[in-house]
């Protein structure tokens, strides 16, 4: 079968001439699979089938995984391996896409999503904070774990003074019904109004909002904060980002 694909993740070290890849693909989800001679250079396989390239893969499933039989490159995002932030950016979204997108079933709505994050932090028409939330909370929704940013859980309050995330419920509260809930986040009106933005707009706008960069930083800590919860664990890119931004 042929179908359109993100290289997510690539091992070289499987021979002197195939490419071990993962990629998260429009009908299959994610998939590993070989691609054999990938690693000479002169392959047409080779740029197709490289770390961030979205590309068209003609597939043939082996015993444990999947054989690329051809690759042709559509995009090759080439831009962000000029800029190690934005690099190790978009490894952690590969990361993350390869932890909780869907296996053996189509995966579109978390393919858009992931091209489009590429997309603008490529281009740098978005910042790299607001696109990292984005996805976040975004993918979150895609894989079942949508927050419920709503109402205030025990009140029905749209807002109030003070509106708490629980990051592990994924619910809020209001200052009226709670102090602070366990572990919880205390969300300024612009954070809560950008996280519902996300969460709730057609996809078409949900990269679509400004903010201060005060905000930015924010709505970046609280989407990865909800995250991590809801997950329960950790990813070693996101702690890479992390360094070079310190």
């Amino acid at each position: 079968m042929t179908t359109d694909a993100l290289i997510i993740r690539e091992n070289n070290n499987i021979g002197e001439a195939d490419r071990f890849v993962t990629a998260l693909t429009r009908e299959l989800g994610v998939i590993r699979a070989s691609a054999r001679g990938a690693q000479n250079p002169k392959s047409r396989n080779s740029s197709a089938t490289q770390l961030l390239s979205y590309s068209r893969l003609t597939l043939r499933r082996g015993r444990n995984k999947y054989i690329v039989e051809d690759a042709r490159p559509i995009s090759v995002f080439f831009a962000l391996r000029s800029d190690i932030v934005k690099l190790a950016l978009a490894q952690y979204f590969c990361e993350l896409a390869g932890v909780i997108a869907p296996q053996d079933e189509p995966a579109e709505d978390f393919l858009r999503l992931m091209l489009n994050a590429l997309h603008f932090l490529a281009e740098g028409s978005r910042d790299p904070r607001q696109i990292k939330g984005v996805l976040e909370l975004r993918m979150l929704g895609l894989a079942g774990f949508m927050p419920d940013l709503t109402m205030c859980r025990d009140c029905g309050a749209f807002e109030s003074e003070v509106m708490w995330l629980s990051p592990t419920e994924g619910s809020l509260v209001c200052g009226r019904c709670s102090h602070r809930p366990t572990n919880g986040y205390a969300l300024m009106p612009n954070v809560l109004a950008a996280m519902r933005h996300v969460t709730y707009s057609e996809f078409e706008k949900c990269f679509s909002f400004t903010m201060s960069d005060e905000g930015i930083t924010a709505f970046s800590n609280y989407t990865e904060a909800f995250l991590l919860a809801q997950l329960g664990r950790g990813f070693k890119t996101l702690d890479f980002y992390h360094t070079l931004k310190s």
